[in-house]
């Protein structure tokens, strides 16, 4: 399903029309929808949990969600709730942690506005069902928000002190202790460190004598002391104890349904929602590389609605491709070799699609014109071509058939 919205739209309204014109199409219940945070607004819940459907989703770390959070996450780490780990196998066939976990159960409420069969809007009714919650630490986004916190400190630490250089031409110094103060305090909190970084600082006096006015001194010409203050930090120093707490917080993410225990266990959804990438990866597809959507200079309305539908095929023909390969390279427990440029010799199991036409770019049609006779020539097929059309369930011959037409 392709929907095309102005790009000032916000996403927020888009869902609950989505799931309806989803339900015209595929016919049942106990459908599972999997969206970003923007799908966790109460409203939309509701809205599916009221269709006898269900929803997946993390929810959006505001309001009163941020608030509980804290509580949560702190349940997990003095050991309240045991956590339950969950497992991937990587490329070599390791066992990977890739997240851990608990979950509990909360009742909530709802009031929903029911239409009427010629779809006017009717009366209120409430409604209430019982979530489950699944707070989750994914290793790679704990791993991701640690290294961001670790350049954060140090690029913090490192404009601090660049907030009071040494005094040279072209420096300058501050002069009153207050502006140091209000300077260092916006810097800790544009890096979000305030309170995980601490500072000292110094008032540093240079006094000189001079002469009053012009002209050369004598013991009787008055002298005046000049003193020029300048502050001067001296020190920043982590906050090891803050810091270790605020890291036991990193990584840490919220995720909701209505699904009961047999539909969905806590590993089924954190695997389920990570899937949810291949869908961004169509929208990275029509925007970059093969397809281009942004490049292309269209003037109308109607246009810019034509173009993404038809691009929006060229994308389902990418995913369907990619799929049928990686399933049937699954079923026989092989791997293509001779994808990889710089390492040829290595065998993978989850091509793109990209890579496999890749393979195909120096294939050639080539038709000689003779006064008695037209002859056709097309490049032979290598034998990773051929497998790669085995795989697709296509036999060689449509391809070595062009030169028969």
């Amino acid at each position: 399903m392709t929907q095309v919205v102005a790009g000032d739209t916000a996403d927020d309204p888009l869902y609950q029309p989505a799931v309806d014109r989803v339900l015209q199409i595929i016919d049942g219940i106990a459908l599972l929808f999997v969206g970003d945070s923007k799908m966790s607004a109460l409203a939309i819940r509701a809205h599916i949990h009221f269709l006898n459907q269900h929803y997946l989703c993390p929810l959006a770390q505001t309001g009163e969600t941020a608030k509980e959070m804290e509580k949560w996450i702190e349940a997990a780490n003095d050991g309240t709730h045991p956590l339950q780990p969950i497992y991937i196998e990587n490329a070599k066939g390791e066992r990977k942690l890739l997240a851990e976990g608990y979950g509990f159960e909360r009742t909530l409420q709802a009031e929903m506005a029911v239409a009427q069969p010629d779809g006017a809007a009717g009366e209120t009714q409430s409604i209430q069902w019982t979530e489950r919650v699944w707070v989750v630490r994914s290793e790679s986004y704990r791993k991701a928000q640690l290294e961001a916190l670790e350049n954060r400190l140090q690029r913090a630490t490192e404009r601090l002190l660049a907030l009071t250089p040494s005094p040279g031409r072209g420096k300058r110094q501050i002069q009153e202790e207050a502006d140091l103060i209000n300077a260092a305090s916006a810097l800790l909190k544009a890096y979000e460190v305030e309170d995980l970084l601490a500072y000292t600082f110094e008032r540093q006096e240079k006094r000189q004598t001079k002469y009053v006015g012009r002209g050369r001194g004598n013991p009787n010409r008055p002298k005046q002391e000049i003193v020029t203050v300048r502050y001067q930090i001296t020190a920043v120093t982590r906050q090891a104890e803050t810091i270790a707490a605020c890291q036991k917080t990193l990584g840490w993410r919220t995720y909701v349904s209505d699904a009961s225990v047999e539909q969905l266990s806590l590993e089924q959804a954190v695997l389920t929602y990570r899937d949810e990438w291949i869908i961004e990866r169509g929208f990275h597809r029509l925007k970059g590389v093969p397809l281009s959507l942004d490049p292309l200079f269209v003037k109308r309305d109607d246009q810019v609605v034509g173009l993404t539908n038809l691009l929006s095929i060229a994308v389902r023909l990418l995913t369907l491709i990619e799929f049928v390969v990686r399933r049937k390279l699954k079923q026989n427990q092989e791997k293509l070799t001779g994808l990889i440029e710089n390492n040829p010799k290595k065998g993978i199991d989850n091509p793109t699609t990209e890579r496999l036409l890749k393979e195909f770019d120096e294939i050639t049609l080539t038709i000689v014109h003779l006064p008695d006779q037209i002859i056709r020539h097309v490049t032979p097929l290598s034998d990773l071509q051929t497998r790669i059309l085995e795989l697709l369930g296509l036999s060689a011959t449509i391809y070595t058939q062009l030169a028969e037409i």
